[in-house]
């Protein structure tokens, strides 16, 4: 795998290899000077995000000596030059050697000026860590499907579906035929409607249904479809990560990026409604969560991508005081306590 291809993998597979400090992200836009990077390039670098400011010149400064001339300089990337991508050496604080691939994009105004710019670094040092990383996941997902016939698919801003070899065996058609038409598989007599349903959803909100679906040696079986929107953590839409399960089952699992997606559905009202039904004030939430008092604030305001990436951790700490965030039918996200 190289850097390129990341653009190109599922997001909750990204989370993945980020988790476990094999590749990171890094965001500068011009205008306000404001930098930011992922949690996993402080991972990949061995720095303190604490105590680290995000700055294109000092991730520059990690890249060994000899692989400078590699790297586009701050300079070059606010005049819009960015050199395709490289591999290069960095030395980390704690004096290890790693190689990493790094892509770097421009982002222009209309008028065609530089704006933004935006990368990311994979970890190449050892090409097999990353090739165990991807089959254990291929196995977590093939024993979903072969314990409860469970199917994660994620799908693209375009609508192109990644349905995974096991949706093949389900249908008894070729994956091609599968990725290229996946409504040929509910019953004829609700097919036309589940289409509509979905072409009428809206980008930003969680979509669910339950068509008839079809199968190669069983009897027709009602099936939840459920459709998560996935953000990156400067809020912009990149993929949707998608869940097709019996309904029978009743809950649905969850897996890390339909996990994640499902939370970036809570917003700041909800948060309120949340504390309202502890009867927490916002700092008593800080305290719980490690947040600070203006991070929960941004968060029930909806403010920046600051608040985007703590989402998770205010989340997780309301839950464990006992609430719950339902996802109900029409994708409105219901708040209530246990």
């Amino acid at each position: 795998m190289r850097a390129a291809d990341l653009s190109f993998a599922p997001a909750d597979f990204l989370r993945l290899i980020e988790d476990v400090g094999l590749t990171g992200s890094w965001a500068w836009v011009f205008a306000s000077d404001v930098q930011t990077w992922s949690p996993g390039l402080y991972r990949l670098l061995g720095l303190d995000p604490v105590r680290t400011r995000p700055s294109y010149d000092l991730l520059a400064g990690f890249v060994h000596p000899d692989d400078r001339l590699h790297l586009a300089s701050a300079a070059d990337l606010i005049q819009g030059h960015a050199l395709p991508e490289r591999e290069v050496r960095v030395v980390r604080p704690d004096g290890t050697l790693r190689t990493l691939a790094l892509r770097t994009e421009l982002h222009l105004t209309p008028e065609g000026r530089p704006r933004a710019a935006a990368g990311i670094a994979l970890d190449v040092t050892d090409p097999a860590a990353l090739l165990h990383l991807r089959r254990a996941d291929q196995r977590r997902r093939s024993a979903w499907f072969a314990q409860a016939r469970v199917l994660f698919v994620p799908v693209g801003l375009d609508m192109s579906f990644d349905f995974p070899p096991e949706a093949a065996r389900l249908a008894g058609r070729s994956l091609d035929e599968v990725n290229a038409d996946p409504f040929a598989d509910v019953v004829p007599e609700e097919r036309a409607a589940f289409r509509d349903s979905v072409a009428r959803r809206r980008p930003g909100l969680v979509f669910q249904g339950a068509p008839l679906i079809r199968h190669r040696d069983r009897a027709p079986e009602r099936y939840r479809i459920l459709s998560v929107p996935v953000h990156d953590d400067q809020g912009r839409l990149i993929e949707r990560s998608g869940l097709i399960y019996p309904a029978a089952l009743g809950a649905p699992p969850t897996a890390d990026g339909l996990r994640e997606g499902l939370e970036q559905a809570v917003e700041g009202r909800h948060l309120r409604a949340a504390r309202a039904l502890l009867d927490w004030s916002m700092a008593t939430l800080a305290a719980a969560s490690g947040l600070s008092l203006s991070t929960v604030r941004r968060l029930e305001e909806g403010d920046g991508p600051a608040a985007q990436r703590s989402r998770h951790q205010a989340v997780a700490t309301l839950r464990r005081a006992g609430i719950r965030f339902v996802v109900l039918d029409d994708g409105a996200v219901a708040v209530a306590r246990t």
